[in-house]
């Protein structure tokens, strides 16, 4: 979210803060629900929505969707297309959280090629996972989001969107803080 409307927002397009937090969380949107219904309405245990459940067919083929390259890039398409630059950084922000993943998922990684394929690029690289330098990508993700955090507050001028930046920051780094761990709200 912070990363995708350091991308997106601008201080002279209304509305475009919150279409990029929007478009940032979009793709995780279907899974935090899915998680959800799981666990507090079917009584899941949380082990085996993560082990089990998040790598069934139809799991994959939610995820294979919110976090496609082709469908984020059609609905960027439009935005300008359209000139509704409220679209533009939606869809803008969406599709730079998945970038991210597909850059920072291992053994968890996405269809993000879909529909022209099912493959997964398993990256090198773990947001998470110390086997994959987790250890190592999820501090430099925290610092990411901190750094432009900071560049947010100073670049947009109404109070209202400064509280918000930092309140959406605070969800992903006070944890970190109070816990000394990383495993936090990745794609933000």
């Amino acid at each position: 979210m912070i990363i995708g409307s350091a991308l997106w927002a601008k201080q002279d397009r209304p509305g475009s803060l919150i279409a990029a937090f929007a478009g940032g969380l979009a793709p995780d949107l279907p899974m935090i629900a899915m998680v959800l219904f799981a666990t507090k309405v079917t009584g899941v245990p949380e082990q085996d929505v993560y082990g089990i459940l998040y790598f069934s067919d139809g799991w994959q083929r939610v995820f294979a969707i919110d976090h496609s390259f082709l469908v984020w890039g059609l609905v960027l398409a439009a935005g300008y297309l359209l000139r509704v630059f409220t679209l533009t950084a939606f869809a803008g922000s969406g599709l730079a959280h998945a970038a991210v993943d597909f850059l920072t998922h291992h053994d968890d990684a996405r269809q993000q090629l879909w529909p022209f394929t099912d493959w997964k690029f398993a990256s090198p690289f773990s947001y998470w996972d110390p086997a994959y330098f987790g250890s190592i990508v999820a501090p430099l993700e925290a610092l990411l989001v901190f750094v432009l955090t900071i560049m947010l507050v100073f670049r947009l001028r109404r109070l209202w969107e400064k509280a918000l930046t930092l309140a959406i920051s605070a969800i992903f780094l006070v944890p970190i803080v109070v816990t000394g761990g990383f495993h936090g709200l990745h794609g933000m």
